[in-house]
């Protein structure tokens, strides 16, 4: 491990890998980034092993679709590298795992678009240009559009006239792609915003310059198909996860012979019956699956507040989506929700309809007076 590498464990701001972690408040956090967002049997063993023998034995789940190994002490870093390694989670050229920034439709079959795409852009990722850490990829070529609120940068997804198309995200509308040219067209779209000072704004939806002829269209994109939720699936069963969060024990005990990860913190067991899983959700209607809610303290030092138990005691009682969010940097999540809660020196803002850090009809409120405003016990 280089002293540069040691030191980026400080830096807040960039989004973590396995190569480079970062130190959180409960220990280093890496994430791992499964290729098309699914793991073998082999693989999820592994994993749980990792994370129980050089991690606290706690797993998020990213809105792309990644893994995140809490709890991991600088000395054991290494060797849970090189497992990783060994196991195709991660791969061994740091530059190209930093690359593959990916999140694909979760509802991908073997040889279908969306499968081919990805697997075909996984091939060429040295051809990308050096790109600001958290801009990403989104393919959504399945038969109905599923990502559309998820954030990416470039993407290929269904069009409103049927076809595929190539967007930039920010923009309302996309060009039609040939078959066989998608990754192409997401290669020439990267590199048309590293050429044009992209990295300045950090995300393609800044980045105000006029898309060049034959990256610009109009073909707007379809209407999008609801997210997968907790229940019986045509691949299998779905499974939701309260905060996203999962311990190992449980990943351990479910005998699927493949496990997908989806942005929407769900679960998806391939070729396996719908059954009660210990510390899973199987009800579509459960409470915790309305909130959004981050490790919040002290797992986090950004955060001063802390989030997870409020929110589980508050959600029985808000009908509503609800985000608790431990500071203003909203890492659970991007979009407004009904009810937002941010935690600012140590107590909480409230705000209706808006995002972490929004201005609060109340603030500097305590748990307690929460869960007396909204008539919780």
């Amino acid at each position: 491990m280089s002293d540069a590498t040691a030191r980026d464990w400080a830096v807040r701001g960039w989004c973590p890998d396995v190569w480079r972690p970062m130190m959180s408040g409960d220990g280093l956090l890496v994430r791992v980034k499964p290729k098309l967002g699914r793991l073998t049997r082999q693989q999820v063993l592994a994993l749980c092993d990792a994370a129980g023998t050089w991690g606290n034995g706690l797993v998020d789940m990213t809105r792309r679709a990644n893994l995140q190994i809490r709890g991991v002490a600088e000395a054991g870093w290494p060797a849970l590298l090189e497992r990783l390694i060994a196991q195709g989670l991660v791969d061994a050229d740091a530059a190209i795992e930093a690359r593959r920034n990916v999140l694909v439709a979760p509802d991908w079959r073997v040889g279908d678009n969306s499968h081919r795409i990805v697997s075909e852009l996984l091939v060429r990722l040295r051809e990308l240009p050096e790109l600001p850490g958290k801009t990403g990829f989104v393919v959504d070529a399945g038969p109905v559009r599923m990502l559309a609120a998820e954030p990416g940068d470039f993407r290929i997804e269904r069009g409103e006239a049927g076809g595929l198309i190539l967007r930039a995200e920010g923009r309302p509308c996309g060009v039609g792609v040939s078959p066989d040219r998608e990754v192409d067209g997401l290669i020439a779209l990267a590199r048309w915003f590293a050429e044009s000072g992209g990295a300045s704004a950090g995300r393609m939806a800044r980045h105000q310059a006029e898309l060049p002829a034959g990256l610009a269209g109009t073909c707007l994109p379809a209407p999008s198909a609801a997210p997968i939720t907790p229940g019986t699936h045509a691949l299998g069963a779905a499974y939701g996860t309260p905060f996203g969060r999962v311990d190992v024990r449980t990943l351990a005990l479910a005998s699927a012979p493949a496990l997908r990860i989806t942005p929407w913190r769900v679960l998806l067991f391939e070729d396996t019956t719908l059954a009660p899983i210990d510390g899973l959700v199987d009800n579509p209607a459960d409470p915790l699956l309305r909130v959004d809610a981050c490790p919040g303290a002290p797992d986090c030092v950004q955060a001063t507040v802390e989030t997870r138990d409020l929110a589980r005691r508050l959600a029985p009682s808000i009908a509503v989506h609800l985000h608790v969010s431990g500071c203003e940097k909203a890492c659970a999540r991007s979009r407004p929700a009904d009810v937002t809660l941010t935690g600012r020196a140590g107590l909480y803002d409230l705000a209706l309809n808006a995002e972490a850090g929004s201005p609060p009809i109340r603030s500097a409120l305590t748990g307690a007076e929460l869960l007396a405003h909204f008539g919780a016990a």
